[in-house]
């Protein structure tokens, strides 16, 4: 702690002093003789002086690093008219900028624009969004997540203050709230996720190829659904960049996990149905019992690689065309131990868990936009992602494998388990917007979209036997489904709109006025089919048939013993629920803003209607088989901005919102894991009511830095929580654990330049740091009707307990160093991250009148660092490498949960999973034509 709060120190006094006591020049050049079109290559210099630049790919320059005064800037192209503007003034820590054209004849200076324009993905251009912005928003544009290494949109969310990821579950949590919590969209409109057991889609499917810039919204504003509690994500997808582009890159890797596995890498029988990514099941998974083997293959050349080409153009003055793909695929091996306690009593465990993952991505973006005039601009995005995972799951191999239910331990055997998926995830997702000024001071927002998704888990091979270490395999006893193949498919359909009007009643920048009023709104509807088939085989007798060794059980499940009765189907009705959400609301907020204050009231009408149809075996069929759920409410939002400074502001933000369950957490459906826990729904589970409140101080020392200093409160009312259910040993469901919720925060966030030569061969270096402190604790309710107790949620005598997935501590940090010669621009990051310990899910009481001794403890996953880093070089003006190391210190990954043995009576922490995922080396090669 005293380390950190150096650091903290270190770096505030390291701001103050960096506070710039020079100005910029900035603009963009374009070309009169080509209509319009950037100029790239053009030489902008001050008069008098050898300072200069010259113009990107976009016409954008700047010129950093100017002592206050006046000046004259001189654009000059081979070819074109010098053009001298004279009396220019250079202000200490802000940027004059100046927008003008070339041609053959000279301008006139009256033809000088001056405006704002900046590339939007760059970090300058993002912070001066941020600083402008009316809610506490964070964004991270394509050129940071570039330099940072970043791959994918996922983990470009963890480089922002408050927000980690689980390696438990997978989730982004913001703020110490996770899946359910949150809310995703792409350019504004909602995406679907892509798994059942997901309220969000897996950010990882998004390549940092299709981004503009990811940003997260941390208060509530009553334009946005009102389904949140710590944020929204919204993706902003990338657009052309000039008038042309054409750019094509390869990258290879390994992961140092797989590197002992090149001769051995395990991938399902499903790999023979699947090309180029893409899976094709050529036999229905009733007949694969028979026709189709149970024994695994071996992985040809298990390297991880990555083609990805851009080209894009622009057609006149008016329309442009980009489209972006990628094909790439990935290799992980990971081993460690499970173990599974009931009554903190030792259940299952194995100490030989292995994991072998395959993942084909392709994903494709084509955006088109046509600009009718300058007031009028259409824009359409189609975006389609193609994602297979292949996993190999083992367990037991070793002999000493335990499984409680199973065999007598006199018997001398122990559990073998192998569990064998493939995931097949198609995504489309269309979207038309649409921006329009009808008149001078009003602007209309809007935009439609149709998802498309099929996630499906086509055909899933699981075999649990009886082994004694060496050569007798006995075929799993306790039931008829231990020998399986199953099948399960999702469909969704999703229609989403919005439309938004700003009528502006003033509009005054050297008064800094702006009021203006805004009104829309949002519909959304989402449909999905979701089933699941299980094949099971039994044999006729026990040891009828036995197994010659675990590497090989398709010689006891052929075609001949089913004929001859020594082994047989066994087969479940189909598990089956059909699922609506319909959504929509009107809103209006009202903005005043003129001095230093900027206010922002607004209000949401939002109903919310889900109506889940259920029919699933585990389930009685005397409840009712479905569940309906209705939400009308009036959402308010309120957020105050006051600058005392140009570089300053303090905001202020309060807000309600709503959590509503997701289709997986009400349907009744038993999801089985590779471990063999179980997650089902609840039929009763409730929406979550919740407070919001955020106080926080920004200062910008100049372009591109940024020191900030935020506080927050949240009350949830009714949370939803992950519980380990009583009474089922391996199952977890979702309830309504306690009455409230509150959690409090403090993030601190800071961007510094500590060189920033003028030099373009010299090296430049910055500093990322952000840090979050949280503290957070529920209730645990007891539940009765009517006067009768009926359950409880209190255990190990803990009537509250911390918040799920929430960590007391988050650090992210980063040093970036660049040089940015043109033709040999070189740069480094070193990127690091830290997460404390954060509860996986709650516990459980076994027996509900002896809470205190018949328990299951809360899992909780341990805290661990990940360190990358990433070199890229530019050769000439064509050829860019890029060496990538990710996850170098490959922690190990673990959760484990307080036992206290009744043999024993002393509690203690035993570990309940663990693994690493390997560190990634990888080498690109890029070439831009």
């Amino acid at each position: 702690m005293n380390k950190f709060l150096v650091l903290i120190a270190f770096l505030l006094t390291t701001i103050v002093n960096a506070q710039e006591t020079t100005g910029s020049i900035a603009g963009k050049l374009t070309d009169r003789e080509m209509n319009g079109e950037p100029l790239p290559f053009a030489n902008v210099t001050i008069k008098g002086t050898s300072k200069g630049t010259t113009s990107d790919y976009d016409g954008l320059y700047v010129l950093d690093k100017i002592e206050p005064g006046t000046y004259t800037v001189v654009f000059s192209f081979i070819g074109y008219e010098t053009l001298e503007i004279p009396n220019v003034q250079v202000v200490a820590d802000k940027i004059t900028e100046i927008n003008t054209d070339l041609g053959a004849s000279a301008a006139s200076l009256d033809e000088v624009v001056i405006t704002t324009v900046s590339r939007r993905d760059s970090e300058v251009a993002l912070l001066l969004e941020q600083k402008g912005a009316i809610d506490i928003k964070e964004s991270i544009g394509a050129q940071e997540l570039a330099k940072l290494g970043v791959s994918d949109a996922g983990t470009a969310t963890t480089k922002i203050s408050g927000v980690t990821s689980s390696e438990a579950s997978g989730d982004i949590f913001v703020r110490g709230l996770g899946d359910r919590y949150l809310y995703s969209t792409l350019n504004g409109l909602p995406i679907p996720s892509d798994d059942v057991e997901r309220k969000n889609i897996d950010l990882g499917l998004f390549s940092t190829r299709v981004l503009n810039s990811i940003a997260i919204s941390k208060t509530y504003s009553a334009n946005t659904s009102a389904d949140q509690a710590s944020g929204n994500v919204d993706i902003s997808t990338r657009t052309l960049r000039g008038s042309e582009e054409l750019n094509a890159g390869l990258r290879v890797g390994v992961n140092t996990n797989v590197t002992g596995q090149f001769d051995s890498f395990k991938v399902s029988p499903n790999q023979s149905d699947a090309t180029l990514g893409f899976y094709s099941q050529s036999i229905p998974v009733g007949q694969a019992i028979e026709y189709q083997s149970w024994n695994t293959q071996t992985a040809d050349l298990p390297v991880n690689r990555r083609f990805a080409l851009t080209a894009g153009k622009k057609f006149g003055d008016k329309f442009k065309l980009l489209f972006t793909g990628s094909i790439s695929s990935k290799f992980e091996h990971r081993k460690g131990i499970f173990r599974e306690y009931r009554s903190n009593q030792l259940y299952d465990y194995f100490s030989d868990v292995e994991n072998f993952e395959k993942t084909d991505n392709t994903t494709a973006l084509l955006d088109a936009t046509y600009e009718i005039n300058d007031d009028h601009e259409v824009k359409a995005t189609s975006l389609f992602i193609n994602k297979l995972t292949d996993q190999v799951y083992e367990s037991g191999r070793n002999g000493e494998g335990v499984i409680f239910e199973e065999t007598a331990p006199a018997e001398g055997l122990n559990q073998f388990v192998r569990d064998q998926n493939i995931k097949q995830t198609r995504i489309l997702i269309n979207q038309l917007h649409g921006k329009h000024r009808f008149f001078e001071n009003n602007e209309l927002d809007w935009g439609v979209g149709l998802n498309l998704v099929n996630a499906d888990e086509p055909n899933r091979i699981r075999n649990e036997v009886n082994y004694d270490g060496e050569d007798f395999v006995q075929l799993g006893r306790t039931g008829g489904f231990q020998q399986r193949k199953s099948g399960q498919k999702i469909e969704d359909v999703e229609f989403n709109a919005f439309a938004e009007d700003q009528i502006t009643f003033a509009e005054n920048d050297s008064l800094n006025q702006n009021v203006y009023l805004q009104v829309g709104g949002n519909f959304r509807n989402k449909d999905r089919d979701f089933q699941s088939k299980f094949y099971g085989v039994e044999e006729d007798g026990l040891n009828t048939v036995n197994p010659i060794s675990i590497d090989d059980f398709s010689n006891v499940f052929t075609p001949d013993n089913f004929d001859n009765g020594d082994v047989s189907r066994n087969n479940l009705p189909t598990d089956r629920y059909v699922a609506n959400l319909t959504s929509y609301g009107g809103f209006a907020t009202f903005n005043y803003g003129k001095g230093k204050w900027n206010v922002n009231l607004g209000a949401r009408f939002q109903r919310d209607e889900l109506d889940v149809r259920f029919r699933v075996n585990n389930y009685p069929s005397t409840r009712p088989q479905y569940s309906i759920k209705e939400y009308d409410n009036i959402y308010p939002s309120l957020n105050v901005k006051f600058s005392p400074s140009e570089n300053s502001n303090i905001r202020l933000a309060a807000s309600k919102t709503i959590t509503l369950p997701e289709f997986k957490e009400i349907a009744p459906f038993e999801y089985v894991s590779q471990t063999g826990q179980v997650t089902r729904g609840n039929p009763n589970l409730d929406a979550s009511t919740n407070y919001n409140l955020d106080l926080k101080y920004e200062f910008f020392p100049s372009n591109g830095q940024l020191v900030s200093l935020t506080g927050f409160y949240k009350k949830i009312e009714d949370p939803i929580n992950k519980v380990q259910d009583r009474g089922a040993a391996g199952v977890f469901s979702y309830f309504n654990a306690g009455e409230e919720a509150n959690i409090y925060g403090i993030e601190l966030e800071t961007r510094v330049d500590i060189i920033d030569s003028e030099d373009e061969n010299a090296i430049d270096f910055g500093v990322g740091f952000n840090a979050s402190r949280m503290w957070h604790k529920q209730d645990l309710k007891d539940v009765y009707e009517d006067g009768t107790f009926i359950r409880t949620f209190q255990y190990n005598n803990k009537t509250e307990v911390g918040l799920q997935g929430a960590s007391d501590w988050i650090f992210n940090g980063s040093l970036n160093f660049s040089t940015e010669n043109s033709d040999r621009a070189f740069r480094g990051s070193i990127v690091a991250n830290y997460q404390s310990d954060k509860i996986y899910a709650l516990g459980a009481p076994e027996v509900q009148t002896q809470t205190d001794v018949f328990y299951n403890d809360e899992i909780v996953e341990k805290g661990f660092v990940t360190l990358d880093a990433i070199i890229s070089k530019n050769f000439g003006e064509n050829w860019s490498v890029q060496f990538r190391g990710q996850n170098l210190l490959n922690p190990e990954i673990e959760r484990y949960q307080a036992v206290r043995p009744s043999t024993t009576g002393i509690e203690a922490d035993q570990t309940v999973r663990s693994y690493s995922r390997g560190a990634v080396l990888s080498l690109g090669v890029g070439y831009s034509f």
